[in-house]
Parts: C-alpha cells; structure tokens; sequence
C-alpha cells in the first residue's frame, strides 16, 4: 500500500513539473493589431477638389450593408469649402490599399493640409457628421 502512494506521489511530481516546464516554455501570443485604425494624413491630391477647405472622404463597399445611404448623408455638405467623397472599394481599391482602410464604413474629415482631424468607424447620423464639420470649420476660424 505504501509504494503504491509513493508510486503515486512520484507520478504526481514528475507531471506536475512537466505542466510547469511546458507553462514557462509557451510563449503569450502578442495582442491582436488594430485593424480598424483610421489613417492620420491624406494626401489631397487623391481626392477631388484637393484646393477645398474640407475634405470629407467616405471609404465603402457594396458588400457593405451599414454602408448604404451615408453618401446621401454626406453630400448635402457639399459646398464651396468642403468637398465630399466616396471611394467604394470595388471600383477604387488602391485608395482603400493606399491608406490601409481594412473597415467599412470608415469616413474621414481632413483640413486643407490632409491632416485627418475627425473619423467614424461605422454608420453615422447626418446630425453627428454635420456637427463634425461645423465644429471643425468654427474651431478654425472658417
């Protein structure tokens, strides 16, 4: 009875150093990369209107469903300072290879200098976008 436990003592042992060893060996796997990251410059002169103070670029798909009808909610800002865009990945895929857009809807507000200076990821309201921009205009002076 005695060399049975010992037997089983050992047993114990020897896996549980096994489990420790093999613990201390794996690697943590490093976190996932944001996919999702919104580009920080735009070059102007990928985009009409590149001499507009405004930019709003609108990065879509036809797969996408949450895509649908934003265009028609950005375009009535539309206007002498700002210039909207919307660059759909079947009939544009460089841009969207150019600046890394791997999400869509992603829709991007850029000043004069290409900087982008306010971003959605996803569907927005009319309301949301147009504050955007106002806020962005009225902050600069314009």
């Amino acid at each position: 009875m005695g060399a049975r436990i010992a037997i089983a003592v050992v047993l114990f042992l020897v896996l549980a150093g096994i489990a420790w060893w093999l613990e201390r060996r794996r690697r943590a796997q490093p976190p996932p990369r944001d996919v999702t990251a919104t580009p920080v410059q735009l070059d102007r002169n990928d985009f009409a209107r590149p001499d507009a103070d405004w930019l709003v670029v609108l990065f879509t798909s036809t797969t996408c469903d949450s895509c649908r009808g934003l265009y028609d909610k950005a375009r009535p800002l539309e206007g002498d300072d700002v210039a909207v865009t919307e660059v759909e990945y079947t009939a544009n895929k460089p841009l969207h290879e150019r600046y890394q857009v791997h999400a869509a809807p992603m829709t991007l507000v850029a000043g004069r200098d290409g900087v982008v200076r306010s971003s959605f990821l996803g569907a927005f309201t009319a309301t949301d976008l147009w504050n955007a921009v106002a806020e962005l205009r009225a902050y600069d002076g314009g």
